[in-house]
């Protein structure tokens, strides 16, 4: 009979088996988490500068100069600069929070607060990305329209991304394009051969990474934003100026529970997110 199984009624002696204890794996079952890219890829240029929740931080813009012929014999007139500011709004929070019984703690082979907490933590970034992802790129000056995209078509429409970052003279460093899987699938399916193109010593068949497309850092995220029918993914290309990225955890405590004997967990996040270089991006509409 095997372990941990209660034995039935009638069966042999203790038959209500009742003095059987039942025997719990220590390993906790292994839980896999989509992968975030947003804490990577925006800058968290103001990020020290929060409170809480309800905070403002304003940017202040780089004024622009206007270039003029000079008058040669004449009054050179002078430019008042503009003081333009961006206000990030540091309005947003996720809070996570669990109770733990007295007799669950102390009959427990594993910390279970522990497991709960770090589970609360990838789940809090992975609501945030996703809520990050289907926002900010309806804010990206440059737009390439709904196609179908190919592995004979996608490093053309990748290509074409970058383009549209080279028209509005945007540098090259730290570019970054986010895709879904299956279009990732498609670039490591092309006629990309040449390990030159992406970047790595052995082509994207063979090490299974895809590296930098056209000076793009190809990152893959199952949270874009696909429309409610499944049929268009909004992907996003740009650098680390198209937006800008703040969150703070302003509160983990634990405290006794009223009703029980127990604790209770609870921990809360805020943050904020908005577009600062609108030029810096690009919203990709892509279909199967």
């Amino acid at each position: 009979m095997p372990i941990g199984v209660p034995r039935a009624a009638g069966y042999n002696s203790l038959p209500n088996g009742n003095f059987l204890p039942e025997i719990w794996s220590r390993k906790l079952q292994l839980r896999f988490y989509a992968k975030t890219v947003i804490g990577s890829l925006l800058n968290h240029d103001w990020e020290g500068e929060i409170k809480g929740k309800g905070s403002k931080v304003k940017i202040r813009v780089k004024p622009t100069i206007v270039i003029q012929d000079y008058p040669v014999g004449g009054s050179i007139n002078y430019q008042d600069l503009a003081d333009d500011y961006i206000e990030l709004n540091i309005d947003k929070a996720k809070l996570a929070a669990f109770k733990v019984d007295d007799v669950d703690v102390a009959q427990a082979d594993i910390n279970i607060i522990n497991e709960a907490t770090m589970d609360a933590a990838e789940k809090m970034k992975i609501e945030i990305d996703t809520q990050v992802l289907a926002s900010i790129y309806t804010s990206a000056t440059s737009q390439i329209p709904d196609q179908q995209v190919t592995k004979s078509n996608v490093i053309d429409w990748i290509l074409g991304a970058g383009t549209k970052l080279d028209e509005l003279n945007i540098p090259d460093a730290n570019r970054f394009i986010i895709l879904p899987p299956w279009i990732t699938e498609l670039i490591k399916s092309s006629d990309l051969k040449d390990a030159s193109l992406s970047g790595d010593g052995v082509s994207p068949l063979r090490n299974g990474r895809v590296g930098v497309v056209d000076r793009f850092n190809v990152h893959q995220s199952n949270n874009l934003a696909v429309t409610a029918s499944g049929v268009n993914w909004n992907c996003i290309a740009g650098t680390r100026d198209f937006g800008t990225f703040a969150s703070q955890f302003t509160k983990t405590e634990t405290l006794r529970l009223q009703d029980t004997m127990g604790d209770g967990i609870r921990s809360l996040k805020v943050y904020g997110f908005g577009v600062t270089h609108p030029d810096s991006g690009v919203h990709m509409i892509a279909h199967k």
